[in-house]
């Protein structure tokens, strides 16, 4: 039979593991998205047009996806960055995402209009 102290030290270890997600061996905040988002929201509110792609990084490191293709014979670079939650299912989609659109490494809007407009 166990004693009472190791009784506790079980009951101490469950109640500090509540609410932790372990992926991959990794621990999992779940409200971690919530300040990523908050974090990306503030940065690219201080964004200005024209900045580079390497400054833009380097506020807001590394994005949640991307996509490239040239246009009218420019290069155009896409940065997405997680802002909104939409989905509870743990995976970032675009839908849950602000795009940084960049014309050969210059900032030159973000928001869904300005990607299509660029599409």
């Amino acid at each position: 039979m166990i004693s009472l102290a190791q009784f506790m030290v079980v009951i101490l270890l469950a109640l500090s593991a509540v609410g932790c997600v372990f992926i991959d061996g990794e621990l999992v905040d779940h409200d971690s998205w919530k300040s990523e988002q908050r974090d990306n929201r503030e940065a690219i509110s201080r964004l200005q047009i024209g900045m580079s792609r390497a400054d833009v990084l380097e506020q807001l490191g590394t994005p949640d996806d991307s996509e490239a293709f040239t246009r009218d014979g420019e290069e155009v670079r896409v940065l997405f960055f997680r802002t909104q939650r939409r989905h509870s299912d743990g995976d970032t989609t675009r839908d849950e995402t602000t795009p940084l659109v960049f014309r050969d490494d210059t900032l030159v809007g973000w928001g869904e209009d300005v990607y299509r407009d660029q599409r």
